[in-house]
């Protein structure tokens, strides 16, 4: 069944516009969620606004948004106010700027979206997917939706077009704010560690080969107690924490992986894989390069 699209929008890529429909990338169906129960009567709980005053129940009609700018003290605003306001602001997504991909810290992806052309956007919608993918660059928009100003990248996959979410450098702690003690490692066992990594490297990212491990399980914890049967849920033992040798703990996992296929041989100068959220067309220049070596 095909895609519904959950909102349209229009791309504006210098003097040409672009209607598009805007399609979560998101697949839900496989979630398992719980509903909240009374522990005696299995009755399903309902959540509900009260006045912590009188505890009276307060209906929906009845509640609006309030402002704190004192102690106490609210400013009103109600939704036609705020909908007049992303009203009078662009609701086009404005192309800022191009960049290269990897140049983005996937730290700053949130949310991501399929875009499909509206109707009689299509050559238009072709026209910035072959762009972007020529390029080998990304899109940088804004537009205001939802109370709020997102900033987006459209990024090309398989002559599509991608918008990833991106959150504002202000939402995203700073790496200083992180306690790094400082440490130094051998040669030696930079060098057995970059042995290690070169035996497990693999030429592409496939996401496909990962399953959710945790929620099979508990699907077949679900089934089984739907059909009366016992489950065993007897914990895995916890690996005991020891200190050891870096450099014979390094040695000891490349003994454990001889036995696997033989992996290609060690490079002298590997350049380090692409970022998973890059699109195949981007990787495309390092392979020519590499082969053009």
């Amino acid at each position: 069944m095909a895609a519904r699209a959950m909102g349209t929008g229009t791309i504006s890529f210098g003097l040409v516009n672009i209607p598009v429909k805007v399609f979560s990338a998101n697949n839900t169906t496989e979630k398992i969620s719980f509903n909240q129960l009374h522990a005696d009567k299995k009755t399903r709980l309902k959540q509900q606004m009260y006045d912590p005053e009188t505890g009276e129940i307060v209906p929906r009609e009845k509640i609006v948004k309030g402002y704190e700018y004192a102690k106490d003290q609210y400013l009103i605003v109600n939704e036609e106010e705020l909908d007049a306001l992303e009203l009078a602001t662009s609701r086009s997504m404005d192309i800022t700027e191009f960049v290269p991909l990897d140049s983005v810290d996937p730290l700053y992806f949130e949310n991501g979206y399929y875009l499909g052309p509206d109707k009689g956007a299509e050559r238009a919608y072709k026209l910035l997917a072959a762009a972007l993918t020529d390029a080998r660059y990304a899109a940088v928009a804004k537009y205001v939706a939802r109370g709020k100003q997102q900033l987006v990248v459209f990024r090309p996959l398989n002559g599509s077009i991608v918008m990833q979410q991106l959150r504002y450098a202000e939402e995203v702690k700073t790496l200083g704010e992180i306690p790094i003690p400082d440490a130094t490692v051998t040669e030696a066992e930079l060098g057995l560690a970059k042995q290690f990594i070169t035996a497990m490297a693999k030429p592409k990212f496939d996401i496909t080969q990962y399953k959710d491990e945790y929620r099979e399980r508990l699907r077949d914890m679900l089934d089984r107690k739907i059909k009366g049967e016992a489950v065993d849920l007897t914990p895995q033992p916890a690996p005991v924490a020891k200190v050891v040798d870096l450099m014979e703990a390094l040695k000891a996992s490349l003994a454990r992986g001889a036995a696997a296929p033989a992996a290609a041989p060690v490079e002298t100068e590997r350049k380090p894989p692409k970022r998973a959220a890059a699109s195949d067309e981007a990787a495309e220049p390092a392979k020519k390069k590499k082969a053009k070596g």
